[in-house]
């Protein structure tokens, strides 16, 4: 009969659960969503207690706060909580129940819980003999069984401390390829000094890059024990952190029985000794003296501990070291594992296990039927961990140019298209659970680690299918933008000085472009400024265009800021055209900026003129008129009986050729003479087919538009020039050229009839006309 207690333990859990995994839950009204919405701000304890529900609905609130706010679902990838997560949950929660039962049965019952786990343990990763100690930080194993090796050392380091180990200092060995910071982190806790670390390179000639050199450890370990110091320890990889390579485990454990040093194994290739068939390398792995087990991501159980196996007969020295100890609470770590386990049952265990490696090995048969991607394998038979990157030598690009093959400068530009590589896929993808590693001769290579994330994430077969088929997809993509790559460069070179080529191997895509203005007499912070404006404006316009190509700032990349970023670009690309349209439009918003920047002065000097001249026109008609005729009575009689005809003439201002001219033509012809408000750029616009898109090369792949003719005759210009430059753009760029043209012009011409209609009405006012005479305006 089950307790009441450990009952409702069980519903509290099962009610936690469903209120907390429905991610996807829609808050019912907008009222509730902004009050959700504040939750996240610190506020005083309430009065009165809530229930389990509400305070349960708060925390699904916080952790989904993010995606309330954003209207859009996490791309963060969360892990899935299958049955065996819930007896892991299950687990800390009967813990805490458990803790409340009397002294002796709890002693009773922790001593169960931890045996138990510790025989299975044991048993199926084949380490006979073994204790084993449970604990949160995966790194808390190895520091307690230094501190253990120490004691075992250092005869008189219970009672004289770290002053025994002034005589012969103690040396820790690692490997090179061992995780970054653990060496540190053991000094860290046990008070030693760095010196006392000693990082063994790895091969440099023979066998495998990432695997311990022995040979060279066996000269560092000679050196240490002449000068006097005490070879304590020796940290080695059953699968390396980045790269998943195991050491000579064989060879390393007889070196350290020769000079009587404790050997301690860890990484993910452990996990393999639960199988039926183990590889030699990961078998000698049983006869280290202690060995790092983390079963919680192997078997996809969360919240679970680490757990460090070890051999040693004088339990005093291990609970000294902090290995065991005599507090039945610290006991119940073990306690949802011990859950899991039995829940899993062996078989479930070892097939959890088997179905992340043969993940791992389908993935690497379909890899080697990819061109341009290279994998980094181990033991390609047995392997759990795949490394892959994207690699191109000598290949000759679709436009005629060439790609050298990987030097420093083309090793920089491999790593940044393997990292845009690996997040596509991890986005596209995401149960693949692939990450991203950088490897010192390899490069940057995408890693596929399925015993750590296959049972976290649910990785089953059609994933890897679907990881291949996207990779197959962007395979293509990168091939055809890493050939056009030095096209653009020298295409963006032609349009010099207009356009600026940005050298930034760490981007991604086709390359990295700038327009610089005429800037000849400018100031130095006036020319950024002015740079900076007409780059952003061109960046949103080429945003705007109808095409596949990707336009950013690169802002994430560390390029220089007002850059405009190309990303990848497809094999039937037209890079001159690209190219062309970037410094057609630059050149469009340059012009037009600098236009609506000097109408202003142009109008202001245009109206003091006029000023200036009507008043010199208002003192010639007082002289030819005389003064009589300037009386308001006396001047109204004589023009009366004498009519006077001025020959004062009106002034009209051109606000697009920025001058004063004379009416004349205007009263006798009885329509203004308009004059050329711009000269019309000589261009010539590409004709499109329907459905094709912007900068695609016609009869390049499948689905290439044929055309008879691809540019169209250029127009004359009006003005005289030395040099007719001719450019080509799409037709929808030609759209928008004409509808800017069109409204700049209606801008300048309403701007015009106005100062026109100002002084127009000004001399008419003062002069005197004949009745039926006619005076017409009409604007420029």
């Amino acid at each position: 009969m089950v307790d009441s207690t450990m009952a409702q333990v069980g519903r509290n859990l099962s009610e936690a659960m469903r209120i907390l995994g429905d991610g996807q839950r829609e808050l019912e009204t907008g009222t509730e969503r902004q009050r959700l919405s504040r939750t996240s701000i610190p506020g005083p304890l309430q009065g009165d207690g809530q229930d389990v529900s509400t305070i349960l609905h708060l925390v699904h609130n916080l952790i989904h706060e993010e995606e309330e706010e954003e209207d859009k679902p996490s791309q963060h990838r969360m892990q899935n909580v299958g049955e065996q997560g819930h007896m892991a949950l299950l687990g800390h929660s009967l813990a805490a129940y458990i803790s409340v039962l009397d002294r002796e049965r709890l002693r009773k019952l922790t001593t169960r819980i931890v045996s138990d786990t510790t025989l299975w343990l044991c048993r199926l990763f084949r380490y006979e003999n073994g204790s084993a100690y449970f604990h949160e930080d995966d790194r808390d194993g190895l520091v307690k069984v230094c501190r253990l090796v120490i004691n075992a050392r250092y005869e008189e380091y219970a009672s004289e401390g770290y002053a025994v180990l002034n005589c012969k200092q103690p040396i820790i060995y690692q490997s090179a390829s061992c995780r970054p910071g653990l060496g540190q982190h053991i000094c860290g806790q046990l008070g030693l000094p760095l010196s006392s670390l000693c990082t063994v390179p790895c091969n440099t000639i023979f066998g495998s890059q990432h695997q311990m050199d022995v040979a060279l450890l066996d000269k560092l370990i000679k050196e240490d024990l002449e000068a006097g110091k005490l070879p304590l320890l020796l940290i080695a990889n059953a699968g390396t952190p980045a790269a998943g390579h195991t050491d000579k485990l064989g060879r390393l454990k007889d070196l350290c029985d020769q000079y009587n040093m404790w050997l301690h194994v860890e990484g993910v290739n452990l996990a393999t000794l639960a199988l039926a068939q183990v590889t030699s390398p990961i078998m000698a792995a049983t006869r280290s003296n202690s060995m790092t087990l983390t079963p919680g991501p192997w078997l996809g159980l969360p919240a679970v501990t680490a757990v460090t196996l070890y051999r040693h007969e004088d339990p005093a020295l291990s609970l000294a070291a902090g290995l065991t100890s005599s507090q039945p609470v610290e006991k119940l770590r073990a306690l949802p594992l011990w859950l899991s386990l039995q829940y899993l049952g062996y078989s479930g265990i070892v097939q959890k296990i088997k179905h992340a490696t043969a993940l791992s090995k389908q993935l690497l048969q379909k890899l080697k039927s990819l061109t341009f991607i290279k994998t980094s394998v181990e033991d390609e038979l047995s392997s759990p961990v795949v490394l892959f990157r994207f690699s191109q030598e000598f290949t000759s690009a679709s436009s005629g140019s060439s790609v050298e093959g990987c030097c420093a400068r083309e090793k920089e530009v491999f790593n940044a298209f393997n990292r845009w590589l690996c997040e596509q896929l991890a986005h596209l993808v995401p149960a693949s659970g692939v990450d991203v590693v950088d490897l010192e001769d390899e490069g940057t290579c995408v890693r596929f680690s399925p015993l750590l994330t296959a049972a976290v994430l649910g990785t089953q077969q059609n994933d890897v299918e679907g990881l291949v088929e996207k990779l197959t997809e962007l395979v293509p993509v990168m091939n055809s933008t890493l050939c056009f790559r030095q096209d653009f460069k020298e295409e963006t070179h032609q349009h010099s000085p207009s356009l600026r080529y940005i050298e930034k191997l760490s981007w991604p895509g086709l390359g990295a472009v700038r327009y610089e203005p005429h800037s000849e007499g400018m100031e130095e912070n006036r020319r950024k400024q002015e740079l900076e404006k007409i780059n952003t404006e061109l960046l949103k316009k080429l945003q705007d265009l109808d095409t596949d190509i990707i336009f950013s700032t690169g802002s994430e990349f560390g390029t220089e800021e007002g850059c405009i970023c190309i990303g990848m670009v497809t094999e039937d690309v037209d890079v001159s055209e690209l190219v062309d349209t970037i410094a057609a439009l630059g050149r469009d918003i340059e012009e037009s900026g600098r236009l609506l920047e000097n109408m202003t002065e142009v109008v202001r000097k245009g109206i003091l003129e006029a000023e200036l001249q009507l008043q010199k026109a208002n003192e010639e008609k007082l002289m030819e008129e005389g003064a009589l005729r300037q009386l308001p009575l006396v001047g109204s009689v004589l023009n009366w009986f004498s009519p006077v005809q001025s020959s004062i003439q009106g002034r009209t201002f051109n606000l697009a050729a920025g001058s004063l001219d004379t009416t004349e033509v205007t009263y006798s012809t009885r329509a203004q003479e308009g004059r050329p408000f711009l000269q019309d750029t000589a261009t010539s616009f590409s004709k499109r087919l329907p459905g094709q898109r912007l900068f695609q090369r016609s009869g390049a792949g499948s689905d290439s538009f044929s055309e008879t003719s691809s540019y169209g005759a250029a127009e004359e210009t009006t003005a005289p020039s030395s040099n007719t430059h001719c450019s080509t753009f799409p037709s929808a760029l030609q759209e928008d050229s004409q509808t800017a043209s069109g409204v700049i012009s209606e801008k300048i011409q309403e701007s015009s009839e106005q100062v026109h209609t100002q002084m127009e009405a000004a001399e008419v006012s003062e002069e005197r006309q004949p009745e039926g005479q006619e005076v017409e305006q009409s604007g420029t």
